[in-house]
């Protein structure tokens, strides 16, 4: 049965979806610990980790939705106390390290996605990695995160919302919750939305995304949306701020990108983001691991 990021506490056994009070109540636990991720260095880590899972998902052609839980699991993990010790005291001496915990999130989210991975799709851009040091990995990450891999992102809260807005026509919440989703793709590479919760995240992005898409009813989504009696209000604003930000920095890199040829093939905000994020100029060739 393949993970529903939309319901995911879906029971394998009965396949009841999961309640909306479920969801709310159980998302702080595949929340990573902001503290974890800051000390010891951990974000510069996080920052060339995430550079190198973009690569492999546009190398790979992969399902930008794996990438997406990869990257969750790869932040949780990164979190927790003991591992940054670790890493910290391996990463010197084995600069391969961090390649090998992308590809081992990559490949348990590509897992739990149900959807193929070729190692040799990445040994085709000149990486080699060993079957057992993958498994060892995967297991360490596993235990790490305590088995919780059905995470609870911000896609899981999309659907409620909209359903509370005026968006009555099916093609328009379409659009809408397309839109939103290229926000929170954009949004979850940034270290500073990994301090809200998934709901507020999903609110933001949808509140964001009405602003740009429906302005004459951007007020009643915003009060609509914000009038959830799970969300706190203020930390929902913040969230919306930054959110803001983030789409103004789109449109002036769209815009530079328009000014240097009018030949150019448009392509999407969200492939255009992770692009531009996306610094290391290749996967470099792994030997001698583990």
């Amino acid at each position: 049965m393949e993970f529903n990021l939309q319901d995911p506490l879906t029971s394998f056994i009965q396949q009841q979806p999961c309640t909306m009070s479920e969801l709310f109540a159980s998302e702080s636990d595949h929340m990573p610990s902001l503290n974890g991720l800051t000390s010891f260095n951990n974000a510069d880590f996080r920052s060339e980790a995430i550079s190198l899972m973009l690569q492999v998902q546009f190398s790979c052609n992969l399902d930008p939705f794996v990438a997406y839980l990869a990257s969750n699991y790869l932040d949780r993990f990164l979190s927790r106390q003991e591992i940054a010790s670790i890493i910290l005291g391996l990463q010197q001496g084995k600069p391969w390290l961090l390649r090998l915990i992308v590809i081992s999130c990559l490949s348990l989210a590509s897992k739990m996605k149900n959807t193929p991975f070729s190692f040799s799709d990445i040994q085709n851009e000149g990486c080699i990695f060993e079957a057992q040091s993958i498994q060892r990995t995967e297991l360490l990450i596993l235990g790490t995160l305590e088995w919780r891999m059905r995470s609870i992102t911000p896609f899981s809260f999309l659907d409620f919302f909209i359903s509370s807005t005026e968006l009555k026509d099916p093609s328009m919440e379409k659009v809408h919750k397309e839109r939103a989703s290229e926000i929170i793709f954009n949004a979850h590479y940034d270290i500073k939305f990994l301090k809200f919760k998934p709901s507020i995240i999903a609110a933001a992005a949808l509140i964001s995304a009405s602003h740009e898409l429906f302005p004459l009813q951007y007020s009643a989504t915003r009060t609509s949306i914000s009038a959830c009696e799970y969300l706190d209000e203020e930390t929902l604003f913040n969230c919306c701020s930054l959110m803001e930000e983030l789409v103004r920095t789109e449109e002036n890199e769209s815009t530079l990108d328009t000014s240097f040829t009018s030949t150019e093939t448009p392509v999407s905000v969200l492939e255009r983001n992770m692009k531009k994020r996306s610094r290391m100029d290749g996967l470099c060739c792994i030997n001698n691991l583990i």
